[in-house]
């Protein structure tokens, strides 16, 4: 066995050897794997081996298209068969709402490259012949989706690492994994020590013991999972006999995956009584055991299956697969660097491994070795969790989610499960003021106020009271009414809302100025004052969207998206240098933003500092009320604004302070939904929807905020150069869309001149302006003022016009007067 490795490779299912074999594609050969039994233990080999494209993040259903389009590739480089089988596959709807999440997945393949088609129920009837399609609208078929033979599979990716370096050391049982002072790892095995530079956690059912080798949890949870195999079934067998194969069925409403085994069927069912496996741990022991069947859990799901699959009642049970499977509490992959540790990388919790596979370790090794991935893989960063995740946290999320496996996902949908965890100290107010809240990274976030609870209008009193819950869909909710109260109140008045929802960052330290000049693309600013930056990553791509305040020369706070704390952090400590302390401040300070054009007839009635002065991007310490605040002249609605930052401890109290003075205004508060409408009045773009690292400063309009004459060379600053010189290919736009009911959400294509030329990042109903507006990326050559164009939002195509003025303050008078 060797004992010195570039990359230690822990656990040899499909995933670790995919990773390994991407490795050695990418050029690194030094590299092995250890597997404490044999390749496949685990979940690999009881697989059902099925896969598909379809994912509602469109980054992973590439990836996912590229793990399918891969097993070619491997075939011809090994010589092996994957035993693939592409018989396409139907995703069944019988309900509108199950339809439209198929209309709106079709009109992301379009611009994805991805052929799928929308068939009706007679052309289902001629797919599927075991398909009794009563009741049924219709699917989505896609000629991609199949199924493979998971252990040839594995072995193919195992076989392909060798021929580029690797080393593969089965019955190798890891005991412990310990950091030495220069980042590399000692891998203690019962064969002997191996240090290797890069550890890759790829343990699978036994991730999160393999993880806590090293000290870290990782938010993971092992189901039970069940799948019946049939004996013959005529329709299949007359399919086999005439050359053909039967497709793959889904059918989100019996919560079932159905599909051809031999001249049988195979289903398997993501059932609603399901069982979590292994609370306490996965046994070291276990490995190609199957768990006891367990037919009274699956029995409602097999009585629907065999209404909506006839042919499954008439055939015999040939064999019951019951086996585990992991899940991370929101179903995608754990993947990338571990937030806290050097060198240590994960590719866990990858429940779907013979779609996701190839994709998962394709951008794990250019993430090693290049340094960061070809596209957003935010989906599946291991870092989207922070280190307030528990196992208490973890297990009713991945039950959760086990139970909507195949259930529509909405674009407004709030999950109830482990909630409230994480609360701010105005929860209970802002409860008792009629709050519908969503939740970020763990903590609770108001999405809009319900009339007619407490204090939330001052008509409150005897007012009928709406739901406390929005319906989810595709289609405008019953929020609209609110949301547009709330844009009114801002628009006309003061709104109110918490900055909670903000990354937070203390920079500090004699070396902070040059450090920040050397990570964020922007101008850093004189003390007093703020500026807007985007910070970039080496190949010239947008790694955060940062607000920068200079406190004194040695003292800033950065804010940022709150969801990406964990993953700002560790970029930061990546590129830690002497003189310079970073701290996530992120629930060390709170407090409020107020908007509109009373906002500063109010906080000036709050204080008794200067403020009335503040210019626009100004920041100031002041004393509202009792509270000692730092005050930022800015605000994401593009109206007169301010935040507010203070102490949580003191947070209720200036609450108070600002409530009282702004009922003489008419104050109203309001949340994420009148945001989002509010910034789309000026084009405002959004973490991850505008700005993310599938973009670039160019394409997206941030090259605007880039400090092009400073004399630092900044991450990122040569590619963001080289875009200057030749210019982005395509640019971030407006779109007023002639929409119905629903309004766009993201990644919709866009059609000129009977083309699909671009898509959708974000978009929605602009209350102030009373129109359905769309961000878009499109062609730079396309881009003039009144370019008509259609966007196509369920299935519809919907006549948009480019538009360049804001909807709101076009000049800016009031965000900056």
């Amino acid at each position: 066995m060797k004992t010195t490795t570039r990359v230690c490779v822990i656990g040899g299912g499909v995933v670790g050897a995919s990773v390994l074999y991407h490795l050695t594609k990418l050029g690194w050969s030094d590299v092995m794997l250890v597997e404490r039994s044999e390749l496949t233990s685990g979940s690999t080999w009881h697989a059902a081996g099925g896969f598909h494209t379809l994912n509602g993040d469109t980054n992973m259903a590439a990836l996912q298209g590229y793990t399918i389009r891969l097993y070619k590739e491997l075939e011809e480089i090994t010589g092996m068969s994957c035993g693939l089988h592409h018989v396409g596959g139907v995703t069944l709807a019988d309900n509108r709402d199950r339809f439209d999440m198929l209309l709106a997945e079709r009109a992301k393949h379009r611009y994805m490259g991805l052929d799928t088609h929308i068939v009706g129920p007679e052309e289902i009837a001629k797919l599927s012949p075991v398909t009794n399609v009563e009741g049924i609208i219709g699917a989505l078929y896609d000629p991609l989706d199949g199924h493979l033979d998971p252990s040839g599979t594995t072995h193919a990716y195992a076989k392909a690492a060798r021929m580029g370096g690797a080393s593969i050391e089965t019955h190798c049982m890891v005991r412990e994994t310990i950091p030495r002072a220069d980042g590399t790892w000692d891998v203690v095995t019962d064969k002997g020590t191996i240090h290797a530079e890069h550890v890759v956690n790829a343990g699978g059912l036994w991730a999160r013991e393999v993880g806590a080798m090293a000290g870290v949890y990782l938010p993971l949870h092992p189901m039970e999972h069940q799948y019946i195999v049939t004996d013959e079934v005529p329709e299949v067998a007359a399919m086999i006999d005439a050359g053909g194969e039967h497709p793959h069925v889904m059918d989100p409403a019996g919560e079932s995956y159905l599909r051809q085994e031999g001249r049988g069927l195979c289903i398997g069912f993501y059932e609603q009584p399901c069982r979590p496996w292994a609370v306490d741990g996965t046994p070291w022991e276990f490995g190609h055991e199957l768990l006891p069947d367990d037919f009274d859990k699956i029995e409602d799901s097999i009585e629907f299956a065999y209404r909506r699959f006839p042919a499954l009642g008439r055939a015999g049970v040939k064999s019951v697969i019951h086996g585990p499977f992991t899940f991370a509490p929101d179903g995608n992959p754990l993947v990338g660097p571990v937030p806290g540790l050097r060198n240590y990388w994960s590719a866990c919790g990858v429940m779907a491994g013979f779609s996701q596979g190839g994709g998962v370790g394709l951008m794990l090794a250019q993430w090693m070795t290049e340094g960061e991935c070809e596209r957003d893989v935010t989906a599946m960063d291991v870092a989207r969790f922070g280190d307030w995740i528990s196992p208490g946290y973890t297990r009713p999320k991945v039950v959760e989610n086990y139970q909507k496996r195949f259930s529509v996902s909405y674009p407004n949908e709030e999950l109830p499960a482990a909630r409230p965890l994480r609360q701010t100290p105005m929860y209970d107010i802002f409860d008792g003021m009629g709050a519908v809240w969503g939740a970020q990274f763990g903590l609770e976030v108001v999405n809009y106020f319900a009339e007619g609870y407490g204090a939330s209008s001052s008509e409150a009193v005897g007012q009928q009271k709406e739901p406390r819950y929005e319906t989810p869909s595709f289609r405008r909710s019953n929020a609209w009414e609110a949301t547009a109260r709330e844009v009114r109140a801002v628009r006309e008045g003061v709104g109110i809302n918490e900055v909670h929802n903000f990354g937070k960052y203390l920079v500090t330290g004699p070396g902070a100025r040059d450090w920040l000049d050397r990570i964020m693309a922007g101008r850093i600013p004189a003390p007093g004052r703020l500026s807007l930056t985007p910070m970039l990553s080496p190949k010239g791509r947008l790694w955060g969207d940062f607000t920068v305040s200079c406190l004194n020369d040695e003292t800033f706070q950065l804010t940022a998206s709150y969801g990406a704390q964990a993953v700002h952090m560790r970029w930061f400590e990546r590129n830690e240098a002497e003189g310079v302390r970073v701290e996530n401040i992120s629930d060390r300070l709170n407090g409020f933003q107020i908007a509109g054009p009373k906002a500063r007839d109010v906080l000036v009635a709050c204080t008794r500092d200067r403020i009335a002065d503040m210019r626009f991007m100004d920041i100031r310490r002041a004393t509202i009320g009792m509270v000692d605040c730092l005050v930022q002249r800015v605000s994401y609605t593009g109206d007169l604004g301010f935040e507010i930052y203070c102490d949580p401890m003191a947070q209720r109290a200036l609450w108070q302070v600002l409530w009282d003075e702004g009922q003489k205004h008419g104050m109203r508060p309001f949340g994420m939904r009148a945001m989002m409408s509010l910034r789309l009045d000026r084009f405002f773009g959004a973490w991850l929807r505008e700005f993310s690292p599938d973009y670039t400063p160019g394409e997206t309009g941030m090259d605007r905020f880039i400090a092009w004459k400073k004399n630092v060379d900044f991450i990122g600053r040569a590619a963001a150069e080289a875009e200057r010189a030749t210019g982005a290919a395509r640019r971030l736009v407006a779109f007023e869309v002639e929409a119905q009911d629903a309004d766009v959400n993201g990644y919709e294509p866009v059609w000129i001149a009977g083309e699909v030329r671009g898509f959708c990042t974000s978009g929605g109903y602009s209350h102030h302006a009373g129109k359905s507006i769309a961000l878009a990326l499109i062609p730079t050559e396309a881009v003039r003022e009144g370019l008509q164009a259609e966007i196509e939002i369920l299935g519809e195509k919907c006549p948009a016009t480019l538009i360049t003025t804001p909807l709101f303050d076009p000049e800016g008078t009031r965000m900056r007067g």
